[in-house]
């Protein structure tokens, strides 16, 4: 005879089955007891967080320009850079580069020889990252940085154009494409060679007078092909041919979104199937923004945010607009699969004290809602982060902030937007802990595991609560290079989930199958994770790769 107890359990389950089904058992988060929390982490680590990326040892490269004068942060043991190149400093015993670590919360410096100022950079399969170019004699220099205990940048000649302001991609064959650049209108690989291949698309879509096609924004396809979106134009690039394999339609409105006008653009999760892919811009400076600033004049920024499938056969644009206008906005994917857009001002545009307005309140973008839903204003910061700020998601599911240099220079005083040296953490909706309950918790993989393209992959997970898991997501983050509104390489992948199958007390595993290519997931360090009705545990590092693969 079943009790009254046990009935209102078996009730208890199937309700909740039925909720998974419907897909109703999601926590709302607009409810949830808080829309984001900030959390400054260190005051003062002297040095402006221009450019970040994310390594697999749980550190962030962090580093800005060498000719700004001296920084806040001393090189150690009374080391100094002797650069009779500098434009500023001949000797310079301050650091412009460190590394900060994000399991104690603690940095160190770090040695740059020459300018990284406006560089670009992308991480080998190896894990090494590799940075290109700079200003003045840091442009056709290149620098390695091998994640260790104690290493140090490694610098070499070798590139065969200035690349200041260029874009870094990784590729399917292990290389880099380093693209464009100030004046440089060509593209290069890494290993360098004596290789330069002009590209007519960036002297097309160079604005005079204002440029508006530096840092274009480039993602790699489904198809192994590029898509480079410059000013307000875009191409699907057949790298290897260089040939132009489709033109896409130019984006509403007509107004530019790369630098200087710095918008910001990810390429949207990629489906386990691997045969569509879409592409978000948003925000961004009218034409003739950066000449009014000049003058003083601050002109309201855009609003509005463009999306196309670009694997469609007639792909359109779909415009939406976002709660404010937003310039020099970071756009970073959250381990859910959704898009946290942050920093930046509502009027002017990028460059030395040409932004006014700072919008202190990120957004989140929702991918799988209805056009017309897919914006959530977060909690303010209180710290502005204008010019030079950057973002980059942490494996804990917070994301990293830092930086806002908008002066020639560090300048602390006397101006509307002091230079910034702080960091801090913005924690989405989903760290809250009143979601700890339904938080899963990996088993297996442990970190650094190994995995091969196109495998069943058995990912084992731990959940507090007592109701049995729904709705389980595992996703695949690469890290990024994140600077001047673009996080370079960027890329999420959803590789599945299903039904589990309990395995012990509150344990079970899900059966996901890993992407099948190189050309959906270059080989490389990945941060994977299980998400349970949206909520994601903490990611683990894994490693993809194949015998196929060129680890350069």
């Amino acid at each position: 005879m079943i009790t009254a107890r046990a009935m209102n359990v078996i009730l208890s389950l199937l309700v909740w089955q039925l909720l998974c089904m419907a897909g109703k058992s999601h926590p709302n988060l607009a409810r949830a007891a808080t829309l984001g929390e900030w959390k400054l982490l260190q005051e003062n680590i002297g040095v402006s967080a221009m450019h970040m990326q994310l390594l697999n040892n749980d550190r962030v490269i962090i580093f800005d320009r060498t000719d700004f004068g001296p920084s806040n942060l001393w090189l150690p043991d009374g080391v100094c850079r002797y650069n009779p190149d500098d434009l500023v400093l001949k000797v310079d015993c301050t650091a412009h580069s460190l590394e900060y670590n994000v399991n104690d919360n603690s940095f160190r410096p770090l040695m740059v020889q020459t300018d990284p100022f406006c560089s670009s950079g992308s991480v080998l399969a190896d894990g090494r990252l590799v940075q290109t170019g700079g200003f003045n004699d840091g442009e056709k220099k290149y620098r390695v940085f091998r994640p260790c205990t104690d290493c140090d940048w490694q610098e070499f000649d070798g590139l065969n154009a200035p690349r200041w302001y260029a874009t870094n991609h990784i590729l399917p064959d292990g290389r880099i494409i380093v693209i464009g650049g100030r004046r440089s209108f060509n593209y290069e690989f890494y290993p360098t060679s004596k290789t330069l291949i002009d590209f007519p698309f960036l002297t097309q879509t160079n604005d005079p007078g204002e440029e508006n096609n530096l840092y274009p924004f480039v993602h790699l396809n489904v198809d192994g092909n590029l898509f480079i979106f410059a000013n307000n134009q875009s191409i699907l690039l057949d790298y290897n041919k260089n040939s132009i394999v489709r033109t896409y339609p130019q984006i509403p409105g007509g107004d530019p979104r790369n630098y200087p006008s710095s918008g910001s653009s990810v390429l949207l999760p990629l489906s386990p199937s691997g045969t569509e892919a879409e592409v978000l811009i948003c925000g961004g400076a009218p034409r003739g923004s950066y000449p009014q600033a000049k003058k003083g004049v601050f002109v309201t920024a855009l609003r509005t945010c463009g999306r196309i499938k670009i694997t469609d056969a007639s792909p359109q644009w779909v415009m939406e607009n976002m709660p404010t206008p937003r310039v020099m906005n970071d756009m970073t994917l959250l381990p859910d699969g959704n898009v946290l857009i942050v920093n930046g001002a509502s009027s002017g545009t990028s460059g030395y004290e040409q932004a006014t307005n700072p919008v202190l309140s990120p957004v989140i973008y929702f991918p799988d809602k209805p056009v017309g839903s897919r914006f959530q204003v977060q909690n303010p910061s209180k710290t502005p982060r204008m010019y030079h700020s950057s973002s980059v998601l942490l494996r804990d599911g917070r994301v990293l902030i830092g930086g806002s240099n908008p002066n020639d220079g560090y300048v602390f005083t006397g101006v509307d937007f002091p230079t910034d040296l702080s960091l801090e953490a913005f924690s989405p909706a989903y760290l809250h802990t009143e979601f700890d309950t339904i938080r899963p918790t990996i088993v297996f993989p442990t970190a650094q595991t190994s995995l091969n393209y196109g495998e069943i992959l058995r990912v084992q997970y731990t959940i507090s609560g007592t109701h049995s898991p729904c709705d389980v997501n595992v996703t695949m983050v690469s890290p990024s290079f994140a600077t001047h509104s673009y996080s370079m390489n960027q890329r999420l992948l959803y590789l599945g989930g299903g039904n589990s199958l309990k395995v012990g007390t509150s344990t079970y595993t899900t059966e996901v199958r890993t992407p099948k290519s190189s050309i959906l997931a270059p080989s490389g360090y990945y941060i994977l994770y299980v998400v349970h009705q949206g909520i994601p545990s903490v990611g683990t590092w894994v490693h993809i790769s194949s015998k196929q693969s060129a680890e350069w």
